[in-house]
């Protein structure tokens, strides 16, 4: 394969490591993969090389790397707290933003001519790059690097924890507050790569006219981020008053 030939040797691709990780690949061309999204797959012996594998393995290490370091970092708090804020951390909207935020954004091949339609490129080559980092240099290794690296440096978890994230809640108790019917509805679900990363698109009404919606990857997390759409626009039209919003 001849996966990222232009990044292979690049100073960028290896500074990203050094700089953002704090270290060197073994393995370069796994990490390749990883930045390869589906729309450029590579075919290898008849299969198509993306990282979509590489996504699914890095999303189940992140989910316990940060649920890990959460039950440590809140000894007192409740399963409830402790869950909605690894999902705050985990979401794809968080995860797009990091992808950006430390650059990895730049590395990922994918076909152009159709960006519009992969709203979570950058998260899905963050989980890819997590899967990479395991299998390159095993599970302390990306354990520590998530925490010191990531965890510790590009996301402000107490600021995370006290923002007001469920909006489903709040535009429930807005429609209820001033009679208006506010509904979810699932209006597809579809897989795109690996069978177990289901895709859901929820969508919100109010008094039966639809308003936003928003396709994540737990029927859960779709309706939080259509909520959030929602009740984002009511704000801006004036139809809620708001200063948390």
């Amino acid at each position: 394969m001849h996966l990222f030939r232009k990044n292979n040797e690049s100073k960028e691709f290896n500074s990203f490591f050094k700089n953002i990780l704090g270290y060197t690949p073994r393995h370069t061309k796994l990490y390749h993969v990883a930045f390869t999204h589906r729309s450029l797959s590579a075919q290898h012996n008849g299969h198509r090389i993306n990282n979509e594998r590489l996504e699914y393995l890095g999303d189940a290490l992140l989910s316990a790397v940060v649920a890990d370091y959460l039950y440590k970092k809140y000894p007192f708090q409740g399963e409830g707290f402790l869950t909605v804020l690894r999902s705050k951390i985990v979401s794809r909207v968080s995860l797009n933003k990091l992808a950006d935020k430390i650059g990895l954004v730049s590395f990922i091949e994918y076909q152009h001519d159709n960006s519009g339609g992969f709203k979570s490129i950058g998260g899905d080559a963050f989980e890819a790059l997590v899967g990479a980092m395991y299998i390159d240099k095993g599970y302390k290794f990306t354990r520590r690097v998530l925490i010191d690296r990531i965890l510790c440096t590009y996301l402000d978890v107490e600021s995370i924890a006290t923002t007001d994230w469920n909006f489903k809640s709040k535009l429930i108790d807005w429609g209820q507050k001033n009679r208006r019917k506010v509904t979810f509805e699932v209006v597809r679900s579809f897989v795109q790569g690996h069978a177990s990363r289901r895709q859901y698109e929820s969508l919100v009404s109010i008094d039966g006219v639809a308003q936003k919606s928003a396709i994540e990857f737990s029927i859960k997390a779709a309706e939080q981020l259509a909520a959030e759409k929602t009740y984002k626009a009511l704000v801006a039209e004036g139809t809620i008053v708001s200063t948390s919003a």
